[in-house]
């Protein structure tokens, strides 16, 4: 498909496999905004693993942009079939369709599978290549008869681009924490340097919490990289599988992903392991990347961003999942430097914990005229609804007020 006033090719691949992961992975390095999830063995363990692939409504579609026979740009889209695992709702839309009497599925989504997690989406060299890139995957959406394309929390640039094509913006609100003390603009010394931060009944709430955990007689062991042995994986797996049971849902990941991901990518995890008299109980995991480069072009050792990602227990203890999940987190980020961790999708008790609200968007594409004109409608009065509780959110801030 050439792009005629560029001279740039798209080329569709049915799996990422297709690209050498060294090519891929040196163009998401160039990229404004990378993320662990966006890495070709990140992407690659999904598909193979079979956790996103067309038996899971995720069949893979990856776009090369090339000019020639020069990798420029590339992207993943899913062919969807469902909406599960996007955490950007659009059940409606689906239903406003069906009652119509016209396919919302299949769709294609420009995503990470089951990963609210904000980064680049559209990898290129430049935003010539970016808005290339865009337009001929929106011709090839239409000449493959889809219904919407989706992309899902997208990076500024990538937002930019999509807003130039005239795709529609949504926005949503998720909590992250900022390893910035908010009146001195330092980073946290420790975690009672950042206690000490917050109000007096937030801080209370947490040391209360802490205690609580601590009186239970359970204790935390943390693990990253090489660290996490197969035992530990298979423990985590036991803990994330229960998660998903107790709420009537199966998991989304497999076991065979995450064997994956501690074979290909061990760096990118580090696990806390809830204990009581030496046994395993509960367990967290998150993920860090996005590492900076020095001056001389080599990774320091300690990362910019910290995920949270997965949690589960096979008991219940009050207050265990804020240690597991946020307070061991934030306090492991202090003591490496690490200036941001993300919360992941929902969940306004994070505010509570001083992760605070930011804005994380999306753009779409829809194909019939009419439904993109009430889609547009509705996104214009979302908008304003989410600025507003945006606001609100951040008014009832955790630390203490500026003297």
């Amino acid at each position: 498909m050439p792009h005629s006033q560029t001279g740039f090719q798209l080329r569709v691949h049915d799996s990422i496999l297709a690209i050498a992961e060294s090519e891929w992975d040196a163009l998401l390095a160039r990229q404004p905004c990378p993320t662990p999830f966006m890495r070709h063995a990140y992407l690659a363990a999904l598909e193979a693993s079979a956790s996103a692939c067309g038996r899971t409504g995720w069949t893979p579609r990856c776009l090369t942009l090339e000019r020639e026979g020069v990798l420029h740009g590339a992207c993943m889209i899913y062919l969807k079939t469902h909406s599960r695992g996007e955490y950007v709702f659009d059940w409606a839309w689906a239903d406003a369709y069906q009652r119509h009497g016209l396919d919302y599925y299949p769709k294609a989504v420009v995503a990470v599978p089951f990963t609210p997690v904000p980064g680049t989406r559209l990898l290129a060299d430049d935003d010539d290549a970016r808005a290339a890139l865009l337009r001929l995957a929106l011709q090839w959406c239409q000449a493959q008869g889809l219904s919407s394309l989706h992309l899902l929390f997208a990076a500024d640039e990538d937002l930019a681009c999509a807003r130039a094509l005239g795709l529609m913006q949504r926005d949503t609100v998720q909590f992250h924490w900022h390893n910035r003390h908010p009146r001195e603009q330092r980073p946290f010394r420790d975690f009672d340097d950042f206690l000490a931060a917050l109000s007096q009944d937030k801080r209370k709430k947490i040391r209360h919490e802490r205690r609580k955990v601590a009186q239970a007689g359970v204790s935390i062991r943390v693990l990253q990289g090489a660290q996490i042995t197969p035992a530990d994986w298979n423990f985590f797996y036991t803990c994330y599988e229960r998660t998903y049971l107790e709420h009537g849902n199966l998991p989304y990941l497999t076991p065979d992903f995450f064997q994956r991901m501690a074979r290909t990518l061990p760096e990118a995890w580090v696990l806390f392991v809830a204990e009581r008299a030496g046994q395993p109980m509960a367990s967290s995991l998150i993920a860090v990347g996005a590492y900076p480069l020095s001056a001389n072009g080599q990774n320091h050792s300690n990362p910019v961003t910290a995920y949270g990602r997965y949690w589960g227990a096979l008991e219940h203890v009050d207050s265990l999942h804020f240690e597991a999940c946020y307070y061991q987190p934030i306090a492991w980020c202090i003591a490496r430097g690490v200036r941001h961790f993300e919360g992941g999708a929902q969940g306004e008790h994070k505010l509570a914990r001083a992760l605070l609200p930011a804005r994380a968007s999306s753009a779409h594409w829809i194909a019939h005229p009419a439904f993109a004109r009430a889609i547009d409608d509705f996104l214009d009065r979302e908008t304003t609804a989410v600025a507003h509780y945006q606001q609100e959110l951040q008014a009832h801030s955790p630390f203490r007020h500026a003297p």
